[in-house]
């Protein structure tokens, strides 16, 4: 069955795939640096684990976008492919970790002795899974490969969230698909705060359930910035406002990362865990808003910077998978005082082979499949007065 709503009732122009903002692939550099050095001092930062939250917020953000722009194009979404886009550019890099962890199982190195079973289960996106059911300190069944849990899930959501977004497209209006994914991106604050106990931290950590709020909150940026139309007061609004809020909130993050402990037991725990998620992404998505709607601004200037955005664009989903590992295997060989600028080179080479040997001919893959797609007739989308003055938005830039 087809839609019930003609495609193109978002008013806005949505940036295709050569004007990506670069800003935000510089936002996701530091979101990663703050997670690798937060895995090898976390008594200098603390927080520093919130790099992931902020990835959350950026890929809730970006995907969303990426499914609007279809749908106002197509007046419909297409799932599978989807599904296969989503497939080919984060699972390939991560099996080639995965083989090379269950090798590893095999030799001599004390971290690596459950190497298949934190594999598979990493290769089946279920590690996020399997440390929310542990009441206790994590088992050793997913080291070395512990940090995938957050790829678990935003897999997750991945699976869940498009055909959410396009039953809610199919039927509603753009005002109702905004208010019904902001009432969907408190639900998860509610859960848990009735989950909330001291044995709870895992299962609230590691939910999918109880983290959606952070990828949800950047799927309402998305929705809401595909309703609002170049010189739109709402959107001057915005943009005026995320002018004059970018700096508090990102002195906020700062301050978060330098001064409260996000795991392990302490006085923030409580506040952590039930609000404290949906805080820092709402401190994100007012940095994505800037980022978005003041292209000369100091925060995107900065974040902008060719190498920043370099390697946030092609580097930063490597460098996230291979640290990890990298820093138990050095460790093990008796890598000490060096461990963490060893760790950092080791990881910055791997991540630079995994972009050029893996994941670049996956993403050439892609594209080369849509070719003949594109070359045959289609009928035009149904055009309404709100779309005829805009440009059809065409596909993004992917997360």
């Amino acid at each position: 069955m087809g839609p019930a709503r003609p495609a193109p009732f978002f008013p806005s122009t949505v940036r295709s795939r050569s004007a990506r903002v670069d800003g935000i692939d510089g936002l996701r550099t530091f979101a990663v640096m703050l997670v690798i050095v937060y895995h090898f001092h976390p008594d200098i930062l603390p927080g520093g684990s919130i790099g992931v939250d902020i990835f959350y917020t950026i890929s809730g953000f970006v995907i969303t976008r990426l499914l609007i722009a279809e749908f106002a194009r197509t007046g419909d979404i297409g799932l599978r492919q989807f599904y296969r886009r989503r497939w080919l550019r984060l699972v390939p890099a991560l099996l080639v970790v995965c083989a090379l962890t269950a090798v590893l199982t095999f030799a001599p190195v004390q971290s690596f002795r459950h190497g298949w079973s934190a594999a598979l289960l990493a290769a089946a996106s279920l590690v996020n899974i399997v440390r929310a059911m542990q009441p206790g300190a994590y088992s050793g069944v997913t080291a070395p490969l512990g940090h995938t849990w957050s790829l678990g899930v935003e897999e997750q959501f991945y699976l869940l969230w498009p055909p959410v977004l396009l039953g809610l497209l199919r039927r509603l209006s753009s005002r109702a698909v905004l208010v019904s994914a902001g009432v969907l991106t408190l639900l998860p604050v509610l859960w848990r705060y009735h989950l909330w106990q001291a044995s709870a931290a895992h299962r609230i950590y590691n939910g999918p359930d109880t983290r959606a709020d952070q990828l949800l909150a950047g799927a309402v940026l998305a929705i809401l910035l595909a309703r609002l139309h170049a010189g739109s007061p709402w959107r001057e609004r915005l943009r005026t406002w995320s002018g004059r809020l970018w700096l508090p909130s990102l002195a906020v993050l700062a301050l978060i990362v330098w001064q409260v402990p996000i795991t392990g037991a302490s006085a923030w725990n409580k506040a952590v865990y039930t609000v404290g998620f949906l805080v820092i992404a709402l401190l994100t998505v007012v940095l994505l808003t800037s980022l978005e709607l003041q292209p000369r601004a100091p925060l995107n200037r900065v974040l902008s910077l060719v190498p920043l955005a370099w390697v946030g664009r092609n580097l930063s989903y490597g460098l996230y998978l291979w640290h990890y590992p990298l820093m138990h295997l050095l460790s093990d060989l008796g890598v000490r005082r060096m461990l963490f600028p060893s760790t950092l080179l080791a990881t910055f080479i791997m991540a630079t082979a995994s972009y050029y040997l893996v994941e670049e001919p996956c993403r050439r893959m892609k594209h080369r499949r849509r070719k003949p797609r594109q070359q045959q007739p289609q009928a035009e989308p149904a055009v309404t007065p709100a779309s005829a003055s805009v440009p059809a938005p065409v596909a993004l830039a992917e997360d």
